[in-house]
């Protein structure tokens, strides 16, 4: 049983330093005011907020890191480009800005299995994953994945052998990662379009494997 934990300073130095200026509960606490409010006084519904929530989560969001993965797996040559030289094919695509300047991408192998974490405060690749989920931000998230990662990942449901090798990558405000999900068997006919369809925020993220689509029973 194998598991490492793999910091920036296998790149650059890790460096906090300069992150928000106020405990993430502040914004927190701040965010969940201004919801209280704007339902209390009838202009906006609880529903419609949970429902631009998601649309961000896991809708529009991802579906541009699912896009890089799926062009990833119909396109070996575009797949080495992308490992070797992540940060310029992604800026490429145009998938930079705001939390998007430095990204690496890891890849799931048969052999080796990645997990992202931020374990300082939630760094995050916004352009191509969207917003990043409430328990991503977590404090037992980023504590336990990197002292525990086989026991959390099966809360997720994922339970892996102890033949793979468990990689814990810590994002920061210089380097964040995105996880090459494997393609998973079945999809050899699918089209770009179809395997993006199927790529999801927790994949790209290594807390669950992709699952191919559900046979339509005729």
């Amino acid at each position: 049983m194998t598991e490492k934990f793999m910091t920036t300073d296998d790149h650059k130095k890790h460096d906090h330093s300069h992150h928000h200026p106020h405990p993430e509960s502040f914004w927190s606490a701040r965010a969940k005011a201004l919801e209280s409010l704007l339902i209390e006084k009838g202009i906006l519904s609880s529903d419609a907020i949970d429902s631009v929530v998601q649309h961000y989560e896991h809708d529009l969001g991802p579906m541009h890191g699912a896009k890089v993965v799926a062009k990833a797996w119909s396109d070996p040559v575009f797949k080495q480009r992308l490992l070797e030289e992540s940060e310029a094919v992604l800026q490429g695509l145009g998938y930079f800005g705001l939390q998007g300047e430095h990204i690496k991408v890891v890849e799931n192998t048969d052999t080796v299995h990645n997990v992202v974490v931020c374990t300082l405060c939630s760094c995050y690749p916004w352009p191509l994953l969207g917003l990043s989920p409430a328990w991503y931000k977590e404090p037992a998230y980023r504590s336990r994945v990197v002292k525990e990662p086989r026991e959390v990942l099966r809360e997720f449901g994922l339970d892996l052998p102890d033949t793979v090798e468990i990689r814990v990558w810590d994002s920061s405000s210089e380097l964040r990662y995105m996880v090459l999900p494997q393609r998973p068997e079945g999809t050899e006919g699918m089209t770009e379009e179809e395997l993006a369809q199927i790529v999801t925020r927790d994949s790209m993220i290594g807390v669950v494997k992709v699952q191919p689509p559900t046979a339509t029973v005729r």
